[in-house]
């Protein structure tokens, strides 16, 4: 996270992972993206169309690796969660795309 690196797509816990529950922000332990809003994007990495509370991230210009892209950072933190793209699924068109290393998965009772 402090490093802004990505993790392997496909080969990391919840890339397939289908259960109910809440995706915590591993750094701070806070609720970021629900499994209800967790969806299969094809590109390996967990991906969702929208944040529990969009006030707990912050987007910023990320012009690493050659390219410009939306980060997707802990507001609290700074820390690196992952990227967002516009080629996601209604209702919002967007694709949270984030590193599982950023992640904690907490299961529904």
């Amino acid at each position: 996270m402090v490093n802004k690196a990505t993790g392997p797509p496909f080969n990391n816990p919840y890339s397939n992972d289908h259960e109910k529950g809440i995706y915590l922000n591993a750094a701070t332990g806070k609720p970021l993206f629900s499994a209800d809003a967790k969806y299969n994007s094809g590109t390996g990495w967990p991906s969702f169309f929208k944040p529990i509370d969009p006030k707990a991230i912050m987007i910023v210009n990320d012009y690493s690796d050659g390219m410009e892209r939306d980060e997707v950072v802990g507001r609290s933190t700074g820390l690196h969660l992952g990227h967002v793209f516009d080629d996601g699924p209604a209702p919002t068109h967007l694709r949270y795309c984030l590193d599982f290393y950023a992640l904690k998965f907490v299961k529904a009772k």
